[in-house]
């Protein structure tokens, strides 16, 4: 007997990607403003942690490795070619590969392109565990996995996976997701504000993609 397998996702709904929306804009107008109480918030919290972080080396080491290898931007990037390799191979659908790999580019342009309009400063300290290039917001290795773990959660929900795989990738992208983020800040490389950017865009870029991919192709992959 068959284990059940989940339902295909329904269609995505205009109201998330507003919301969405509109949680970004107002994110970014508050940084671009340095709103005072943003600032200081970010400003406990990141010195707070990084207090810790220096106290911990072996705690932080970890946090590096974490960062800089496993869950590093390029390295979000490799697996989502990946998925879109055995999507060419296992589903024979060459558009859908390449609208997931195109998404994956997008959301890079994009991270880019806020970073040089913002022009955040990243946090400076005196004893500095960690380094990072570019300006601070949105983070890029937030929004990349959040980017990239969002697509592929989307593609076994479109292609019925069974309740165990789901399960496992849901898991896997949530610590991803959360990890990321957290190692981020824990590095001092990035203000908190700079990672719920990096977590929001890369959500409204997944949700705007999905919604036009199943507006174009319908539930069934096709025009």
């Amino acid at each position: 007997m068959y284990p059940a397998r989940l339902p295909p996702p329904p269609r995505p709904h205009a109201p998330l990607a507003a919301a969405l929306a509109t949680a970004c804009v107002l994110l970014l107008l508050l940084v671009a403003a340095r709103w005072s109480p943003l600032t200081a918030a970010d400003t406990d919290i990141a010195r707070a942690l990084h207090r810790e972080a220096v106290a911990a080396p072996g705690l932080t080491h970890a946090n590096r490795v974490l960062s800089d290898w496993v869950w590093d931007p390029w390295t979000m990037r490799a697996l989502c070619t990946a998925i879109a390799a055995f999507v060419v191979w296992r589903l024979r659908d060459r558009v859908l590969a390449a609208w997931l790999l195109v998404t994956c580019g997008l959301g890079a342009l994009v991270q880019q392109f806020l970073k040089a309009a913002v022009d955040r400063p990243r946090p400076v300290w005196p004893d500095p565990v960690d380094s990072a290039h570019y300006a601070a917001f949105p983070s890029g290795h937030a929004m990349t996995a959040t980017v990239v773990c969002g697509l592929a959660l989307w593609l076994l929900r479109r292609h019925g996976a069974g309740p165990a795989l789901w399960g496992t990738a849901l898991a896997a992208s949530v610590v991803s997701v959360l990890g990321v983020g957290l190692t981020r800040v824990w590095l001092g490389v990035h203000w908190p504000s700079d990672v719920l950017g990096g977590w929001l865009l890369g959500a409204l870029t997944v949700t705007v993609s999905t919604a036009a991919y199943e507006k174009w192709r319908g539930p069934d992959g096709r025009p």
